[in-house]
């Protein structure tokens, strides 16, 4: 359980966060400059709060009424930031050792060995860190973090400066750590992509302040907060199972609570669970089945709710089986198609629009 509730200023700038969860990924989730970072700076206690308290794992971090401010090198977390900030005159494994060093041997929990072969470290071990890539130096980061065996990981935007191959190469590590290694992950992020991948419990950051915490299916569909977030990549999430592959067509079919969806041809076996991200501008609406279309996926769906804000472009909540999807259709379409709250509808999502790798 991390369990955030504070005030901080940094110059003009003021921080209220409050917010609990108990999941192994929370992402803290919003704009630049929102406060994602600050919070958790907060949380590794480099920053300061002015009131209130964090409690990590039932531990005190900090409580300004009881006066406990626990110093940094004692509250045993883990900090991965966006540049790898390793030190240049060590090699690999020299800084991975850096961080075990930190703690004595009964504090020791993860093996290096463990460590090495969860991030794929053991061919880079003596190489120089001038030598590395930035996905491997990234990885060289997050091992080290673990060797100083952190009670939480904190993990401020790590694939920010990242090119796209090299994101989609640490976030499979990262989901790696979250199934093998049973410590609690704050992910700060600004792309639905990688909560779709990766979060369990989603915070809302906007404007210094937490406007929403939940489940990451039910924060990232709701339209009361698409404002803050981004409409353009806002969407739903859906919890599916592969159970076909075509090999002559290459498309995946994956089943739900609602039907089934064919996306382009992805890298998983049959049976396994895997999380569709479906962005609200890939679905469009029909009230009856249109023929002779390229689009694969027509599922009947139920208009739960619509956004009534005054913007061209309005969002439309569909209940499809017991998922829910988000369209974004056009003010016009809404009032051409008399779009309202119980209407049987066909929900259109095409299947490229679909991205196997989870990254923006």
């Amino acid at each position: 359980m991390i369990d955030v509730d504070i005030a901080l200023s940094r110059g003009a700038f003021h921080l209220v966060a409050t917010f609990a969860a108990d999941a192994r990924v929370v992402a803290l989730f919003g704009r630049s400059g929102s406060g994602k970072t600050t919070i958790i700076d907060a949380i590794a206690g480099i920053a300061k709060p002015s009131r209130g308290s964090i409690r990590v794992g039932g531990d005190v971090m900090f409580d300004a009424a009881a006066g406990i401010d626990v110093p940094p090198e004692r509250r045993r977390i883990g900090y991965v930031f966006q540049d790898a900030l390793l030190f240049p005159h060590l090699d690999v494994h020299a800084n991975l050792l850096y961080g075990q060093r930190l703690r004595s041997a009964d504090e020791r929990f993860i093996a290096e060995d463990r460590v090495v072969e969860l991030l794929g470290l053991g061919a880079l071990l003596h190489r120089r860190v001038r030598t590395l890539s930035g996905g491997e130096q990234q990885r060289v980061a997050i091992g080290r973090a673990l060797l100083a065996q952190p009670r939480v990981l904190l993990m401020d935007e790590p694939l920010a400066s990242l090119d796209v191959a090299r994101r989609v190469e640490i976030l499979d590590y990262v989901e790696r750590l979250r199934d093998e290694v049973r410590i609690p992950i704050v992910y700060v992020t600004h792309s639905v992509a990688e909560i779709a991948r990766l979060a369990d419990t989603v915070v809302v950051v906007s404007g210094g302040r937490c406007v929403a915490v939940g489940p990451a299916h039910d924060v990232i569909g709701r339209l009361d907060i698409v404002s803050p977030v981004d409409r353009h990549e806002a969407g739903s999430l859906v919890d599916t199972r592969v159970v076909s592959h075509d090999a002559e067509t290459q498309v995946t079919t994956l089943a739900f609570d609602g039907g089934v969806l064919h996306v382009p041809a992805i890298d998983a076996r049959v049976g396994q669970s895997l999380r569709a991200r479906i962005r609200s501008r890939d679905v469009s609406l029909a009230l009856q089945r249109p023929a002779g279309i390229s689009i694969l996926n027509m599922l009947p769906a139920r208009i739960v709710a619509v956004n009534a804000e005054r913007d061209p472009v309005v969002e439309v909540q569909l209940a499809v089986g017991g998922a829910r999807f988000t369209a974004a259709v056009t003010r016009r379409s809404l009032r051409d198609l008399d779009l309202h709250p119980g209407l049987e509808v066909l929900a259109l999502v095409k299947a490229v629009s679909f991205d196997p790798y989870g990254v923006d």
